[in-house]
C-alpha cells in the first residue's frame, strides 16, 4: 500500500477488500505500538520512583544541597541552613518532606511528557513524502525507541534536563510559526548547551537569516540575564573554566563521549590533546555543516538537525550519555542502494543508543577503543561519513529489490505472521548479520547466567535423571568417565574437543553458508535461533546439575580440575557461566545442527559423513569430561528437531526445495523473473535460458540468474 502511494496508483486497483483489509491492519498495528510505548513508559517511570530516594534523582537533589534539612536525620540544627525555631521546623519538615517526593514525581512525570512531544515532532518532521504506513507508525515507534535509549533513561534515571534543548531545536525548526520564533527557541536551546550554537550558520546557509540571527541574540541575552543575576557563576563557568570545560565529571570518564574525552582516552594531554581536539573539531564541524546545509536544500531537514546535532555533541568538550539523543534522530537518513541493506544503519544506531557497548563488541582487547567510543564513533560517522541517499536519488524511493523464492502453497496460513515471511534469495548483509549474531549471543549469555535456580534445586534435578537414566539403563558416565580418565591421549582429545569446537564449527558452518549456500543461509541460522531460544526456556524451567557437580557420585572433571563441594558457587567458574545450564545439552545440540545441515546441504557423500561425525564425537565429550548426562543430550537432540519444525512452520520448506516444488525443475534458477521480483509486470517475463545447471549453481551463491538482465533492469 505504501508503494502504491508513492508511485502513484489509485486505490481501486487492489480492490476495495484488500485495501480494507490493509487499512485495518495498519490500524491494529499501531495500536499495538501505542501499547507499547505506553508500557514502555510505565516501566520506565516505575523503575524510577521506586528506586530508593538517595539513589535516583541525583542531580535534582543538588537543588535541596548535600546538606540540607531533608538529609537530617538528627537535630534540625545539623544543617548549615536552617535558620528557623523548632516549631517551624516540626511543622514545616514533614511538609517539606512532601514537597521534595512531590518534586521527584512531577519532575518524572514532566521529563516522559517531554518524550513523548519530542517523538510527535520527530514524527511529523519526517522527509516528505511520507506514505501511509509510515505516518501511522512513526509516532509510536519513535517514542518507543526514545523510552527505549540510553540518553532517555538516563536522563529519568539523574533528573537531567538533557531533553529540553534538543525539544527546543526541534520546535524552533519544525513547529515555531515564523522565523524570530524559531530563531528565540535554538537560542534558547544553545543558551542551555552552548555548542547548539552551530545551528545558526545551519540556518543562515539555509536561507533562514532572520533565524539564525534570532539565535543568536536570545543566546546573547540569556547568557547576560544570567551573568548579571549569578556574577561569580558566570565567570567561573565561562573565563576559569572556558565555557565549561573540566565541571562536572572526568572528562576521559567512558560517559564523555566527545572528541575530547576520547583522545584523553588515548592517553594524549595537555597541549597536544588540545590542538590536535581543536584540529580535528574544526574539520568535523566544516564537514558537518556542509553536508547538514546539502541534506537540508534535499528536503531533509530532520536528517540535517540531526547531522548538525551529531556535530555539536562530536565537538564538545564534554558530551555525557544524557547528552546524547541527537544520535537516534539520525535514524530518519536513508542508507543503501539495495533494499537488503536498508536495515543496516538504523539497526545499528538503534543498537548502539539502547545497548551497553559490551553486548554490541566482544570482550577484545583490539576492540575496547572501539567499544569504549561506541556512541562518539556513530555521532562521528552520521556527522562526516555516512553516504545518506538524497531524495533525488532512483534508490531513494525505489532501492534494488530483493530476491523471494515463490510463494509455497502448502504453508500454514493460518498463523498470522506467515504471510509476510518470505524465503529470501540474496545474500543478507554481513554486517548485519553479524550484529545480529553478536548481539543475540550476548542476551542468550545473560539468560543462561540469571537461570540458576539454586543448588539444592538442581542437584535434586539431576537425581530424577539419574534415576530414570537407570531405569532405562543408560546410565553409562561414571564407566565412561573412568574408562577415558585411564588414557591420557584419549582424555586430552576429549578436553580440547569440548573446549574448541564447540563455538568454532557452528560458526564455520554458518560462515560457509553466507558465502556458498546464502539461501540455505537464512533457513539454517532461524533453525539454530529457535532451537537456541527453546534451550534457554529448559535451562530456566529445569535447572539441572552436571555429573561433575554431583557430590559422592565419583565423575572426575577433565577440565575444570578438581571442585571444592564445600563452596555452593564452586569457585569463579559460576560468575562466568551458570553451571547448571545442562538440560539440554547445547554442546551437543549445536553440533548436532551442524551435522545435520552439513548432511542435508553438502553434495558429497563423504562430505555429509564427515558432518555426523562431529555430533558424534560431541555426545562422546560431553559424557566423557563429566558435563552433561546422556539425557542431556536427548534434550539437546530434542530442541534442534523442534528448531527445524519451526523454521518449517513459520518460512515453510527450504527455499531450494521450495523452488523445486513450484516449478517441477532442480534448483532456484527456474523460477521466473515474476516470482523472483513481484514487482515487475508479466510483460517482462522471460523464457528460461537452457543452460540451467550453471543458473542454478549461481542462484545457490545469491547471484542474479541473469546478470545481464538485471543490469539493464
Amino acid at each position: 500500500m505504501a508503494n502504491a502511494e508513492h508511485r502513484g496508483r489509485p486505490e481501486e486497483a487492489f480492490g476495495a477488500t484488500a485495501v480494507g483489509g490493509t487499512r485495518t491492519r495498519l490500524h491494529t498495528v499501531r495500536l499495538g505500538l501505542w501499547l507499547l510505548a505506553a508500557v514502555l513508559a510505565v516501566r520506565q517511570v516505575a523503575a524510577v520512583l521506586t528506586t530508593p530516594r538517595g539513589e535516583r534523582l541525583t542531580d535534582l537533589e543538588t537543588w535541596f544541597g548535600h546538606d540540607g534539612v531533608l538529609q537530617v536525620s538528627g537535630s534540625l540544627y545539623d544543617s548549615t541552613r536552617f535558620t528557623g525555631t523548632p516549631f517551624s521546623g516540626l511543622v514545616l519538615k514533614p511538609l517539606s518532606r512532601s514537597a521534595a517526593q512531590a518534586l521527584g514525581w512531577g519532575w518524572t512525570f514532566g521529563t516522559l511528557l517531554l518524550v513523548v512531544a519530542l517523538g510527535l515532532v520527530a514524527a511529523r518532521a519526517l522527509p516528505q513524502p511520507v506514505g501511509r504506513r509510515t505516518a501511522l507508525l512513526a509516532a509510536p515507534v519513535a517514542i518507543s525507541l526514545l523510552v527505549l535509549s540510553l540518553p532517555v533513561r538516563n536522563t529519568l534515571w539523574l533528573g537531567q534536563t538533557s531533553i529540553i534543548p534538543v525539544l527546543l531545536v526541534l520546535l524552533g525548526c519544525f513547529v515555531a510559526r515564523g522565523q524570530r520564533a524559531g530563531g528565540v527557541l535554538i537560542g534558547v536551546a544553545a543558551a542551555l548547551q552552548p555548542t547548539l550554537l552551530l545551528f545558526a550558520p545551519l540556518l543562515w546557509f539555509t536561507g533562514r537569516r532572520r533565524a539564525a540571527a534570532a539565535s543568536g541574540v536570545a543566546f546573547a541575552a540569556g547568557t547576560a540575564l544570567a551573568w548579571a543575576a549569578m556574577p561569580q557563576d558566570s565567570y567561573t563557568y565561562w573565563v576559569h573554566h572556558m565555557a565549561g570545560v573540566g565541571l562536572g565529571g572526568r572528562a576521559d570518564d567512558l560517559a564523555n563521549q566527545s572528541l575530547h574525552g576520547a583522545l584523553l582516552r588515548l592517553g594524549l594531554e595537555g597541549p597536544v590533546e588540545i590542538g590536535l581536539f581543536l584540529l580535528l573539531g574544526a574539520a568535523v564541524v566544516t564537514l558537518g555543516l556542509r553536508r547538514a546545509v546539502r541534506y537540508a536544500h534535499d528536503g531533509q531537514l530532520l536528517l540535517a538537525v540531526a547531522i548538525t546535532g551529531c556535530t555539536a555533541i562530536t565537538v564538545s568538550p564534554t558530551a555525557w550519555r544524557h547528552q546524547l539523543l541527537w544520535v537516534l534522530l539520525a535514524l530518519v537518513g536513508t542508507v543503501g542502494r539495495r533494499a537488503s541493506d536498508r536495515l543496516l544503519w538504523p539497526v545499528a544506531v538503534v543498537l548502539v543508543m539502547t545497548l551497553p557497548a559490551q553486548m554490541i563488541l566482544p570482550n577484545v582487547a583490539a576492540l575496547h577503543t572501539v567499544r569504549d567510543n561506541a556512541v562518539l564513533l556513530a555521532a562521528l560517522a552520521a556527522a562526516t561519513v555516512i553516504p545518506f541517499l538524497s531524495r533525488t536519488s532512483p534508490y531513494f524511493q525505489s532501492p534494488v529489490p530483493t530476491q523471494y523464492a515463490p510463494p509455497v502453497p502448502t504453508r500454514f496460513r493460518h498463523v498470522p505472521l506467515l504471510p509476510f515471511l518470505r524465503r529470501v534469495l540474496s545474500r543478507p548483509n554481513l554486517l548485519l548479520e553479524l550484529l545480529l549474531i553478536r548481539v543475540t549471543y550476548a542476551a542468550y549469555s545473560r539468560v543462561r547466567l540469571a537461570a540458576t535456580g539454586g543448588r539444592e534445586r538442581a542437584e535434586e534435578h539431576a537425581h530424577q535423571i539419574l534415576d530414570l537414566e537407570r531405569a532405562l539403563h543408560l546410565d553409562i558416565e561414571h564407566a565412561v568417565n573412568h574408562a577415558v580418565v585411564k588414557i591420557d591421549w584419549l582424555r586430552h582429545f576429549f578436553d580440547f574437543y569440548y573446549t574448541s569446537f564447540h563455538f568454532l564449527v557452528p560458526l564455520t558452518v554458518l560462515g560457509l553458508l553466507y558465502w556458498r549456500r546464502p539461501v540455505d543461509y537464512r533457513w539454517a541460522r532461524a533453525s539454530l535461533g529457535f532451537a537456541t531460544l527453546l534451550a534457554l526456556i529448559g535451562f530456566w524451567l529445569y535447572p539441572l546439575a552436571p555429573p561433575r557437580l554431583m557430590p559422592n557420585l565419583g565423575i572426575i572433571d577433565t577440565v575444570h580440575g578438581v571442585q571444592d563441594f564445600s563452596k555452593p558457587d564452586y569457585g569463579t567458574l559460576t560468575a562466568l557461566t551458570n553451571q547448571y545450564a545442562a538440560m539440554p545439552s547445547l554442546h551437543f545440540g549445536w553440533s548436532l545442527w551442524c551435522g545435520a545441515v552439513i548432511a542435508i546441504i553438502a553434495p558429497k557423500l563423504w562430505m555429509k559423513a564427515l558432518g555426523l561425525l562431529h555430533p558424534l564425537f560431541t555426545v562422546a565429550a560431553i559424557v566423557a569430561t563429566g558435563n552433561h548426562w546422556v539425557l542431556d543430550a536427548a534434550g539437546g537432540a530434542l530442541v534442534v528437531a523442534a528448531g527445524f519444525g519451526l523454521t518449517h512452520l513459520f518460512q515453510g520448506p527450504r527455499a531450494r526445495t521450495a523452488v523445486t516444488a513450484a516449478t517441477g525443475t532442480e534448483g532456484a534458477a527456474a523460477v521466473p523473473q515474476q516470482a523472483v521480483h513481484p514487482e515487475r509486470s508479466a510483460g517482462t517475463e522471460r523464457a528460461a535460458k537452457p543452460d540451467q545447471d550453471v543458473r542454478a549453481e549461481r542462484a545457490e551463491r545469491g547471484e542474479s540468474p541473469e546478470p545481464a538482465e538485471k543490469e539493464r533492469a
